[in-house]
């Protein structure tokens, strides 16, 4: 079976690949929107193991081409709590309520970026934060749980990241490396779960030169953009993307 063979179904997976190409590139969180957009056309485990190696092939020219900007003290923070709700999101693939966790990861994201941009509105300058690292770990550990289920580590990532007021370009590469190990992580539960069927494999590939040049396209516009439009743009995004998760997990 092709899996591309619905035009349908072609343009909404062409439509999930441009927004992983889009996160790889640069706008960290977006990619969450790629997985349940994808579900509207295959079951949600068919849409997260057809996107997970386009996600690994992505991250490749991520890192590469933010190998030189990259904060390893977060990396070295975030990454054990990522282990472990990654584990937890394998034990429990079949409890957990999908609908129900992307609505509170919206709302949070959600009510997060609104206040982002209301303390920092008219271009308010706002100390950086300073939070333990032990923190960073919780986040991680979020971070790996709607990784693992969804491909929807950003937000929690962006939630403890952004305040710290890293340079862009550091934050993107910081970004990059982080999800680059934890999307390898995730390859021997997905394996476990028999989640990668010929069809699948076939259908990542074809889709595979789409998501290079995606993820090359937005590298070189967030390499160009001026660092103080950065986060701004990162705080819209924030609350278009929970405002859309909060939606379609209420609705499903």
């Amino acid at each position: 079976m092709n899996l591309l063979a619905d035009p349908v179904t072609l343009a909404v997976l062409v439509a999930a690949v441009v927004l992983l190409g889009m996160a790889k590139g640069g706008l960290a969180g977006v990619g969450a929107l790629a997985t349940p957009l994808a579900a509207l056309v295959l079951p949600p485990a068919t849409a997260a193991a057809l996107l997970l190696p386009i996600l690994i092939v992505q991250d490749v020219i991520s890192v590469w081409s933010f190998r030189k900007t990259w904060d390893g003290w977060i990396i070295g923070w975030m990454l054990p709590g990522a282990a472990l709700g990654i584990l937890a999101g394998y034990v429990y693939a079949e409890r957990v309520n999908e609908a129900q966790l992307m609505a509170a990861l919206g709302a949070i994201t959600l009510a997060f970026g609104l206040y982002r941009l209301w303390v920092e509105r008219g271009g308010r300058i706002v100390a950086a934060s300073r939070s333990p690292g032990w923190v960073g770990t919780i986040f991680g550990a979020i971070m790996g749980l709607t990784s693992q289920i969804a491909h929807a580590g950003g937000p929690p990532f962006q939630m403890w990241v952004t305040p710290r007021k890293l340079p862009h370009l550091t934050f993107i590469g910081t970004s990059a490396i982080l999800f680059a190990i934890v999307n390898w992580m995730k390859v021997p539960a997905y394996l476990a779960l028999g989640a990668f069927p010929h069809e699948v494999i076939v259908a990542a590939l074809l889709l595979m030169p789409l998501a290079i040049v995606s993820t090359l396209l937005t590298v070189r516009w967030m390499k160009a953009m001026q660092p103080e439009r950065f986060y701004v743009l990162i705080y819209v995004l924030m609350v278009l993307l929970g405002a859309k998760l909060l939606w379609d997990g209420l609705a499903g």
